[in-house]
């Protein structure tokens, strides 16, 4: 097994900066992880690019090199279509890229209900869909480099044993809301 993995992040710039930057902190070389660079706010004029071109775009700039997507999820990431952008990015696999595992984080900022893990309606629809296929699994955010890495670990195997789900239409804008349908 490889044990070198490059790592996208995908979050919510204006809400979890804090915990993106905390994220690079966990992985010195040392643990055999790179974090790559993120896509930043203000990188696509997505007034004038079709939304397959972003996603080809974020693919071929941004993902080329990854191994697995870590989305970190917070009040509103769920919300945001740059993400799905990014997760659907992932999942895509061409003729030059491979696609990326993907894992969910959930950041201390996320709102759990009463009694719940989580409510899948407030987590990203597309990463909720490979949760269900099997291809994706979620986590409570953790500081333990090995732990996060077990993680990664995983979602590497299984970018290859499982089919992941994709179908779902990327977003053309943000959703609002409460939680999505």
């Amino acid at each position: 097994m490889n044990n070198q993995h490059k790592v996208f992040v995908s979050y919510c710039h204006t809400e979890d900066q804090d915990f993106r930057e905390r994220f690079d902190e966990l992985f010195p070389d040392v643990y055999g992880i790179t974090v790559l660079e993120s896509v930043k706010m203000g990188d696509f004029d997505n007034t004038k690019l079709l939304t397959e071109r972003i996603c080809q775009h974020i693919r071929d700039k941004y993902l080329r090199n990854s191994t697995v997507t870590a989305v970190l999820i917070g009040a509103n990431t769920w919300q945001q279509k740059s993400i799905d952008w990014e997760i659907s990015a992932s999942l895509h696999q061409t003729q030059y890229n491979t696609r990326s595992g993907l894992l969910g984080i959930m950041l201390p900022t996320y709102p759990r209900p009463p009694g719940k893990h989580y409510d899948p309606r407030t987590i990203p629809p597309r990463l909720h869909d490979n949760i269900v296929c099997g291809f994706s699994k979620l986590y409570t955010w953790n500081e333990e480099p090995y732990t996060v890495l077990s993680w990664i670990h995983y979602a590497y195997r299984w970018r290859t044993e499982i089919l992941p789900n994709n179908s779902r239409a990327p977003f053309n804008n943000d959703l609002s809301g409460e939680r999505w349908n």
